[in-house]
């Protein structure tokens, strides 16, 4: 695997650098979706509402009559479902308990689908309360109704997946359940909406795209003409890429005559990007994966290796397991490797992942630069 983003090249190599310490947590808010995308990793869990009554090792990771997928089930020991978090005291002392173990600055809500949480607000809420920057994961299918009342809550960011500009784009990557041109249309319709009320609320927007191969390129282009005025495009490399989605990425760069500008690296996990400057002075972003691992944890991990280690080292993800506790995980392709919250805060893996974000901090800093701290 060659996930090593679009920087072998003499233009991209001596490019000033930023290193951001990772202080991220990611907490999984809802599995429900309204789209069955084929390629879903739904943050390394069962697809809750296909797995009702089936007991861990029976999970199953292929459609069921919701059309959803969950693409690593099949080999990542997960074992539990997905609950709904609930806006309350709980929750509150959940994400208290991590930023007490772990350095964080920054809450990143995703699903399942977050826009579609009835008390999404609350939560922004909730999190802000403790000092913490709130982003989110979305499609867009809810948020024209949803983002007013989170602005006003304190949401700082939105980042949209955008898997078609057109509905025969859209309904060529969903299941069969939800392969209607018709339907994906009004999916078409509600992302413009989301864009257009974030815009309007003083909230940010960037707009992800995962790019397989060559074939994906003129969506892209259309997308960067499409919303490329209002929102930050994010190309992001196909997880399962052999080559080919980095080249895509970089024929997306050339046609458009983008320069690159700077290289922003994220120290204690794997995401890193590279950020260009177009010719009318938009800005693309190419992000990609470092080969980063947990110096412990991942050194025997059957996954360990160039071909199968898809994420890398991402960071730190919470869930609430179905009538149960809270959970923490550090890979979607292990989620064996999940805690209940009250044995990860004590655990010898969390003191592992705040040694390795603040030797990898210092070590990158030595390298490059300087380190910014996120706010």
């Amino acid at each position: 695997m060659t996930n090593t983003g679009i920087d072998t090249g003499a233009d991209t190599k001596d490019l000033p650098v930023t290193v951001v310490p990772d202080r991220t947590l990611r907490v999984k808010i809802i599995d429900a979706c309204g789209l069955a995308c084929t390629f879903c990793h739904n943050e390394g869990t069962p697809v809750t509402t296909d797995n009702l009554g089936r007991a861990a090792g029976d999970f199953t990771g292929t459609p069921g009559r919701s059309g959803r997928v969950s693409i690593y089930l099949a080999n990542n020991g997960a074992g539990f479902l997905p609950e709904r978090i609930k806006a309350d005291a709980d929750f509150a002392l959940a994400l208290a308990a991590v930023r007490g173990s772990l350095p964080t600055s920054e809450v990143h809500f995703t699903g399942g689908e977050p826009t579609l949480h009835p008390e999404l607000p609350a939560l922004v809420r909730i999190a802000r309360r403790l000092g913490l920057t709130v982003g989110l994961t979305s499609n867009g299918e809810n948020g024209a109704a949803v983002l007013p009342e989170c602005a006003a809550a304190g949401l700082d960011r939105i980042n949209l997946s955008v898997f078609g500009t057109t509905p025969e784009e859209l309904a060529a990557v969903q299941a069969t359940r939800l392969a209607s041109p018709k339907l994906a249309a009004r999916k078409l319709d509600a992302l413009a909406a989301t864009i257009d009320t974030a815009a309007r609320h003083g909230v940010k927007v960037s707009a992800n795209i995962v790019i397989p191969d060559r074939d994906h390129v003129a969506r892209v282009l259309r997308v960067m003409e499409e919303y490329g005025r209002a929102v930050t495009v994010r190309m992001l490399v196909n997880l399962e890429d052999d080559g080919a989605s980095l080249a895509a990425m970089q024929e997306v760069v050339d046609r458009l005559g983008a320069v690159p500008v700077r290289r922003v690296i994220t120290a204690g996990a794997s995401d890193q990007r590279i950020r260009y400057r177009l010719p009318d002075g938009r800005t693309l972003l190419a992000k990609s994966i470092r080969p980063v691992r947990l110096p412990d944890t991942c050194a025997g991990c059957r996954f360990n290796n160039e071909r199968d280690c898809q994420e890398g080292y991402y960071g730190v993800r919470m869930y609430r397991a179905r009538n149960g506790p809270f959970m923490v995980g550090v890979c979607i392709q292990r989620m064996d490797l999940c805690l209940t919250l009250g044995e990860f805060v004590m655990s010898r893996r969390c003191a592992e992942v705040r040694e390795f974000r603040e030797e990898e901090a210092a070590r990158l800093a030595g390298l490059y630069e300087g380190v910014r701290t996120p706010g």
